[in-house]
């Protein structure tokens, strides 16, 4: 179950990066244009949401039953070495204030009136969201095995 979330966890990561990206390009390009923001952007904008959710819940449950997680950031040794802070700290934590982001983007853009605010709004937020991520993404760990 472990291995399974492990490879579901790197997967899914690839598919919220490009989404995010696409989402991001879609909302610029209609801010841009002048374009008026239709229910089928509040959608596209929620693929996005919906999946970096999954991906938090995938990687909270990773945090809590790996021995990469919590148990090392209890363990006391892990603010001394960066691969093991990266891992039980700074992954966990700017991530989480990155969904934060980026559900403040889309809730935000529900409730404002103008449909260059609301593509603004989900373009902004989630690009600031997007940045974070990828500043925290283990990446000489970031490989998926067969």
């Amino acid at each position: 179950m472990y291995t399974g979330l492990q490879h579901a966890h790197s997967g899914l990561a690839y598919l919220v990066l490009l989404v995010l990206i696409l989402v991001i390009l879609w909302s610029l390009v209609g801010a841009l244009s002048g374009r008026e923001f239709q229910e089928k952007d509040r959608k596209i904008a929620l693929i996005a949401f919906i999946l970096s959710h999954v991906q938090l819940l995938v990687g909270l449950i990773l945090y809590f039953i790996s021995s990469k997680g919590y148990e090392l950031l209890s363990g006391g040794g892990a603010m001394s070495d960066p691969v093991a802070r990266l891992t039980a700290l700074e992954h966990p934590v700017i991530n989480i204030l990155a969904i934060v982001l980026i559900t403040i983007g889309y809730s935000r853009a529900k409730k404002l009136e103008s449909s260059k605010a609301k593509f603004r709004s989900i373009y902004m937020l989630y690009a600031v969201g997007l940045v974070l991520i990828l500043s925290r993404i283990p990446w000489e760990n970031w490989i998926v095995t067969n």
